[in-house]
C-alpha cells in the first residue's frame, strides 16, 4: 500500500501516553491515523475500513477469528481506571431493576459494566443507551461515562456517587482490567506481516519515548481538556499500556466472565499463541 496501513487512534486523552510520540513529530508512523471513539474504530476495523487498530477487549473477543491480537500494547489498569465509571445515587447492589444509562462509545466498558452487575452483584438493571448520559448523571440517574466525560463526573459530581469500574473488578477478580488490545485484520496480516510488524514498532517507540516525555504528553492533554493541577500526572500512573502477564490474565479473566454470561461464544483460544505472532 504506498500509504501504509491504516490505523486507528482512540479519541480520548487516554491514547497520548502511545500516540504523543507522533504528534509531537518525534517519531514517524509508517501509515495513516485516524481518530475516533473506541465503538467506531472497532466497527471499523472489522469492516475493513482499518487495517489494524486499538480495538476493545471486548470486540476483540468476539471477532478472534478475524483478527490477529498483536503484543507489546493495551490500554487498561491495576486497579482504578479512573475513565470508565458508573455514576449512581445508591450502590451498585442495589441497581437490580433500575434503568442505567450507558454510552455507546465502548464496548468494554458496557460489558464489563453487565459482568459486575449480573456476576459479581446478580442482579439486572435496564441498560438504556443514550448520546449524553453525561448530562442524564449531572441530573441524578445512573450512568455509565467513558472517557474525558468519566473525567468530568469524576471531578465535578460527588465522589461517593461515582463508582470506578475498574477498582470494582480488581476488588472482586484480584485482576488487572484491559479496555483495548491493538489487532490487525488477519487477511492484512497474512498479506503484509512486515508493514504490521513496522506500525507495532512504531507504536511501542512512540511509547518508550512518552514515558521520557511525560511534560510533552501532560501538556497535550491538558490543551485537549483542561484538569486541575497533578491531575494528569496521577491519572497517567494509574493506567497500564504494557500487555503484560498481568495484563494478559486480567483479560483472560474477564473474557471468563463474558463467556458466564452468555455474551461470548468462547473463550478466545489465541490468547496466548497470538503473543509471538509479530515478534522480531
Amino acid at each position: 500500500m504506498p500509504n501504509g496501513l491504516r490505523c486507528g487512534r482512540i479519541r480520548y486523552t487516554n491514547d497520548l501516553p502511545v500516540y504523543a510520540a507522533f504528534d509531537a513529530g518525534a517519531i514517524d508512523y509508517p501509515g495513516s491515523l485516524h481518530s475516533d471513539v473506541p465503538a467506531n474504530l472497532n466497527a471499523m476495523l472489522l469492516n475493513g475500513e482499518l487495517d489494524l487498530s486499538p480495538i476493545s477487549a471486548f470486540a476483540w473477543a468476539s471477532h478472534a477469528d478475524e483478527l490477529v491480537l498483536l503484543p507489546d500494547l493495551c490500554i487498561g489498569a491495576r486497579d482504578e481506571v479512573v475513565s470508565v465509571v458508573l455514576v449512581s445515587q445508591v450502590p451498585p447492589s442495589l441497581l437490580d431493576g433500575s434503568q442505567i444509562f450507558i454510552t455507546n462509545e465502548s464496548a468494554s466498558g458496557r460489558n464489563l459494566l453487565r459482568v459486575l452487575m449480573e456476576r459479581r452483584y446478580g442482579i439486572h438493571p435496564q441498560y438504556v443507551v443514550d448520546e449524553n448520559p453525561l448530562a442524564l448523571a449531572r441530573r441524578g440517574h445512573a450512568a455509565l461515562l467513558i472517557g474525558d466525560s468519566a473525567i468530568d463526573a469524576l471531578l465535578e459530581l460527588d465522589r461517593s456517587h461515582v463508582y470506578d469500574l475498574g477498582k470494582l473488578w480488581h476488588e472482586w477478580k484480584s485482576e488487572q482490567t484491559v479496555f483495548a488490545v491493538w489487532a490487525a485484520r488477519r487477511d492484512v496480516f497474512e498479506r503484509d506481516p512486515e508493514a504490521v510488524r513496522a506500525c507495532m514498532h512504531a507504536l511501542t517507540d512512540a511509547y518508550t519515548w512518552s514515558r521520557t516525555h511525560m511534560e510533552y504528553v501532560i501538556s497535550e492533554a491538558q490543551a485537549a481538556f483542561s484538569r486541575p493541577t497533578g491531575f494528569y500526572e496521577d491519572y497517567y500512573a494509574k493506567l497500564n499500556f504494557t500487555f503484560h502477564q498481568a495484563a494478559r490474565s486480567g483479560l483472560a479473566a474477564y473474557c471468563r466472565e463474558l463467556f458466564a454470561l452468555g455474551v461470548l461464544r468462547n473463550v478466545p483460544l489465541s490468547l496466548p499463541e497470538a503473543l509471538g505472532v509479530v515478534a522480531p
